[in-house]
């Protein structure tokens, strides 16, 4: 892949439409009611089998927050009813004990995300039942063999506790900041000072941490170009490993929450992209590495690094360096990949303490993938993670001919190719550095879901 970037205002705003994040194919909307738990039992049993089982990894999805962000559009919880949680936490045990059952005592957890809501809602001592809990279930591979990450609300906790949970075993935090402009704070109702995040980044690098990642959202309501810039300037000062920045999708009317940020405050679209082209620049002249999708790290970073020697991983998290694992999604609404399935949770909290009450696995739906979808799925991986897609490669892998199978796809690809978005070689399609922050646009062509699907997705930039 290019390691250039390049912000090309006609061609971002002629490919800004809606389409997938691919961090699975297929996408969310193909997951069916059909797929249940005996499904699922079936999908673990059979990774069990395989002459090389993978390594586990796990989401737990902690729904909890103390207070509402308005652009949020997260499943949560918003109390101060801290036993709720605890409540919670007990059933969260049952499941990790009735999953822990499925999978063979010899494969090790090697990957590790707590995702919200606000994971540290819950308290280290309460995060540490859950840690033991799960090592009991899973058997957590050695430390230097692991990548457990949670994500850090910095108005819940103290320097102290990010040191708790360095031992308790997480190596890598990733805080949400989104933006230190404090009228922006106010208008989507989440106040955190400056000094408050870097005194937490200055406590986790003390504590160890393996990697630091900060994440930040780009066209909230009231931001500038020259305040998003301070929030930039002060985001590099403090030399995080990894940065996020996501685009901020307002749907008031799909989210309530989205409701209460006054319309008259929004930025207009051309704003957004002004926002987009200076976070490249402010962030490739300051070093970091794009990644892609959103995400960039330090050169030095195990993400730079896998992505230089092709190893990069794409998965319900995002970007990973970790080898392929089976995902066992854990809580509300968590997603999961055992191996040529995908599952995810019910929605609602009764709903899911009645499935464990009676025994059962709390999932709501999923998907099983076929022939075409696996391939599909290595075509998309390999442009979302790499930039190329060598036709041998997949041609060996599945026993096709590349340019036959995908000849509509690669049609569809001539448009992009003249505007020097990508290049289809005799052998295979490179991503060009006006292309990469359209990758999700090359992958769409290879989607075979998409079309009636389209609407359900934000849009790619």
């Amino acid at each position: 892949m290019k390691d250039d970037v390049l912000f090309d205002r006609p061609l971002v705003e002629k490919y800004d439409r809606p389409g997938p994040r691919y961090t699975s194919y297929p996408t969310a909307p193909q997951f069916h009611a059909a797929f249940a738990e005996d499904d699922y039992r079936a999908a673990a049993e059979r990774s069990n089998r395989v002459a090389s089982p993978k390594p586990l990894s796990a989401y737990i999805h902690i729904p909890f927050c103390q207070s509402l962000c308005y652009y949020c559009a997260c499943n949560k919880i918003i109390t101060h009813n801290t036993e709720r949680a605890a409540e919670y936490l007990d059933w969260l045990k049952h499941e990790i004990t009735i999953q822990g059952k499925l999978f063979d005592n010899s494969r090790r957890m090697t990957q590790l995300h707590l995702g919200g809501g606000t994971p540290t809602y819950l308290s280290n001592a309460q995060l540490a039942d859950l840690m033991a809990a799960l090592d009991a279930a899973f058997h957590f591979a050695s430390p230097e063999a692991r990548e457990f990450s949670l994500e850090v609300d910095p108005r819940t906790v103290t320097p102290e506790q990010i040191h708790e949970l360095y031992a308790l075993g997480f190596n890598r935090l990733s805080f949400g900041v989104q933006d230190f402009d404090l009228d922006v704070q106010e208008a989507v109702n989440r106040v955190q000072s400056e000094a408050q995040v870097v005194e937490l980044v200055e406590a986790a690098r003390d504590a160890g941490f393996q990697s630091i990642s900060v994440d930040l959202i780009y066209g909230l309501p009231l931001q500038t170009v020259a305040s998003f810039d301070t929030t930039l300037a002060k985001i590099i000062a403090l030399r995080p490993d990894r940065i996020a920045t996501y685009s901020y999708a307002h749907l008031p009317e799909l989210f309530k929450a989205q409701r209460l940020i006054r319309p008259e405050d929004m930025p207009p679209p051309e704003r957004k992209l002004e926002l987009l082209e200076l976070t490249i620049q402010r962030l490739t002249d300051a070093g970091y590495v794009y990644i892609g999708m959103d995400h960039f790290a330090l050169p030095e970073d195990e993400l730079s690094l896998a992505r230089e020697n092709r190893t990069l991983q794409r998965n319900f998290q995002g970007y990973s360096t970790h080898a392929d694992c089976d995902l066992i999604g854990l809580g509300i609404t968590a997603i999961g990949k055992v191996g040529d399935t995908y599952s995810q949770n019910v929605k609602e909290t009764a709903q899911y303490q009645h499935r464990l009450e009676s025994g059962r696995l709390p999932v709501m739906r999923g998907y099983r993938l076929n022939d075409d979808d696996r391939l599909r799925r290595d075509v998309i991986n390999a442009l979302m993670c790499h930039g190329r897609v060598e036709f041998g490669d997949i041609e060996v892998r599945h026993g096709v001919v590349f340019r036959e199978i995908f000849a509509d796809a690669l049609a569809h690809l001539e448009e992009m190719q003249r505007d020097e978005l990508l290049a289809i070689h005799a052998d295979a399609i490179e991503v060009l550095p006006a292309g990469r922050l359209m990758m999700r646009n090359v992958a769409m062509a290879f989607d075979a879901y998409l079309k009636p699907q389209e609407g359900r997705f934000s849009r790619t930039l």
